[in-house]
């Protein structure tokens, strides 16, 4: 709004641009904003999706690529021997009917990206179940044309949600009788009883509030490559990001187990307690957590106070008696000389 009226006001339409000096608060995160799915609830959603639209599921999820990236996709932009697709066209809906553009949403968003072996699977399933023209796009409904979203997240994409277990709830009370459970917009929990599952699945998905977006499988490709240690900048070209600050502060979340992965980093480290070897060693360690002493070091400067003190060599053994502390700040290291540029080179936890 204030570009088009800063416009206005440059070509003399309007007296002035009443939209400068406002700010509009920032926009917080919605709940649903960040929901992803974990590989195993992955796995088992995907079978839950209708044959025809398996690979669409499939190939976000595997690849990241958004919604209108997917609908605009035609063979002749996928390899599946080698196993790489290029991003050359999207789709986007407005007002229910889909256009087709020849360009994707950014400069970056012109980009190959690999593809897993399951995915390449999905879509050697698809083209045999599905056959099309390789100026086709490769998805599309059961007439063949153009998929709307709307329509693949009321009829496909929530009621999968709900035979997975991610989406509310459908029991079965007698083999005859099943009951539907969700969750309203005011959090109270509703449940009814329906002559068959798929008319409880049905009204579950209708009902409930929130639910995973088909838009989070792209969240979740973009943790889960993080995650397992994929560099942030090839996650951002796989993205289509133009800056990889959008991939970490949009795309990613925090892994389940981030605490274990962070401890992981220092199970080697020099200043990690190891286990006493001697059971009956009951001696409390010192207020640092741990007893430090040297295994080895290495002094330079080291300067007598005195003629008369005693040579660098017949004092070297007493070293390792003294702690850290002693050697970094104490200026008569264990009743020696002084320590002017002393480099410790290691020392361990006993």
């Amino acid at each position: 709004m204030n570009g088009v009226m800063r416009s206005a006001a440059r070509d003399r339409l309007i007296g002035q641009n009443p939209c400068d000096g406002i700010r509009l608060p920032r926009d917080r995160k919605r709940d649903v904003a960040d929901q992803f799915l974990t590989r195993e609830e992955f796995a088992r959603l995907l079978p839950e999706i209708p044959e025809r639209y398996r690979a669409l599921v499939a190939l976000s999820a595997g690849t990241g690529l958004r919604w209108g990236e997917c609908l605009g996709l035609r063979w002749q932009a996928v390899d599946l021997d080698e196993g790489v697709l290029r991003v050359l066209r999207v789709a986007t809906e407005v007002n229910g009917l889909v256009l087709i553009k020849p360009y994707p949403k950014s400069k970056a968003g012109r980009r190959e990206v690999p593809l897993p072996g399951f995915v390449v699977q999905a879509l050697q399933d698809h083209r045999e179940a599905f056959p099309t023209r390789e100026v086709d796009e490769i998805f599309a409904n059961e007439a063949g044309g153009p998929l709307r979203r709307s329509m693949f997240r009321s009829r496909v994409w929530r009621p999968a949600l709900v035979r997975t277990g991610l989406l509310g709830e459908v029991v079965s009370l007698d083999g005859e009788r099943f009951c539907g459970q969700w969750t309203d917009a005011a959090g109270v929990t509703r449940s009814e009883e329906y002559a068959s599952h798929k008319e409880a699945v049905r009204m579950v998905a209708r009902n409930a509030v929130g639910g995973v977006r088909f838009h989070d499988l792209r969240h979740s490709y973009a943790t889960w490559l993080i995650s397992d240690g994929v560099p942030i900048n090839d996650v951002a070209a796989a993205m289509g990001h133009e800056q990889v600050s959008t991939t970490l502060n949009r795309y990613t979340h925090p892994s389940a187990d981030r605490r274990e992965r962070v401890r992981a980093v220092f199970a080697d480290f020099l200043l990690t307690p190891e286990a006493s070897s001697d059971p009956g060693n009951d001696a409390a360690p010192p207020r640092g957590g741990a007893d430090l002493s040297f295994r080895s070091v290495e002094l330079r400067g080291l300067e007598p106070l005195t003629p008369s003190m005693p040579s660098t060599e017949s004092r070297a053994p007493a070293w390792k008696h003294c702690s850290l502390r002693s050697v970094r700040t104490s200026a008569d290291v264990c009743g020696g000389p002084r320590l002017s540029g002393a480099i410790v080179t290691q020392f361990v936890t006993q």
